[in-house]
């Protein structure tokens, strides 16, 4: 039988990847918005579930000028080899969000970013995120809006849906998944955190080229595995010219992205 961890592993040249294409093209301007919905300071111990290559566990041990404990846990240990080479001095930690490899009360924040969505069970990962934080401590997590919400990602929606139907387009969609607020904040209350704030945020997904951005949406998902070359190429040639409006006049790619940031407290 192979593990959940076996199941999930990508190779290091992947997670190269994703460190120099969608950490600076996404995930690098959320990061500090997340350390500061959980008003992190200087010499407090943070866990950063499901850190990939690690950039909110990087901005929060630069918030911690030395002082303090920074932990990285992720599932794949190729996101971790890139996280070790990056920021030696983080502690980088292969483990299951929904079975933290910690004891109680351990951290004073625990962070996770763009992640909560994928995990099977959410209200399992966030009650362990609760059982190792401190009484009083803060969980906080940021995740995308409803696709509803989305107004940028229409027209490629709308391209994806013409040439290869609905089912497609639900496939590039699991980002949006947790996107009803109400709903989310209930999956917090449920695994015993109490909200302590929410807000909802507008950033930008950034490539440098139309191109650039159709490959990595298709890519990055099981779509290009259900998809003929053909139906891919009507797709990829549409979109430049639905998407041309979101290119910029200094030569790049960007559209907006809205996205909930969710900080919760643990009873004392």
């Amino acid at each position: 039988m192979v593990s959940s961890v076996e199941k999930f592993q990508l190779s290091v040249e992947a997670a190269e990847a994703y460190e120099a294409g969608f950490v600076p093209a996404l995930f690098a301007d959320w990061a500090p918005a997340l350390v500061d919905a959980a008003s992190v300071r200087s010499g407090q111990s943070i866990l950063d579930v499901a850190c990939g290559t690690g950039i909110v566990a990087r901005e929060a041990a630069d918030r911690q000028g030395g002082r303090g404990r920074v932990v990285g846990l992720d599932l794949n240990e190729a996101m971790l080899v890139v996280a070790r080479r990056l920021r030696p001095d983080i502690e980088w930690v292969q483990g299951d969000a929904a079975n933290l490899p910690f004891d109680e009360h351990t951290f004073d924040v625990v962070l996770c970013q763009s992640a909560l969505m994928f995990f099977p069970d959410p209200v399992l990962a966030l009650g362990e995120m609760a059982r190792v934080v401190k009484p009083g401590g803060i969980v906080a997590v940021q995740v995308w809006a409803s696709r509803e919400s989305q107004a940028g990602f229409k027209p490629f929606y709308d391209v994806v849906a013409r040439h290869a139907g609905q089912a497609a387009v639900d496939l590039v969609s699991t980002y949006w998944a947790l996107g009803d607020l109400d709903r989310l904040t209930g999956l917090f209350e449920t695994a015993g955190l109490a909200i302590s704030s929410t807000r909802s945020r507008t950033g930008a997904i950034r490539a440098p080229s139309i191109d650039q951005y159709i490959t990595t949406e298709i890519e990055s998902t099981p779509l290009v595995e259900r998809i003929s070359d053909e139906i891919y190429r009507r797709i990829r040639a549409d979109a430049r010219v639905a998407l041309q409006p979101l290119f910029t006049e200094t030569g790049g790619f960007q559209m907006p992205i809205v996205g909930y940031l969710v900080s919760a407290a643990r009873a004392e």
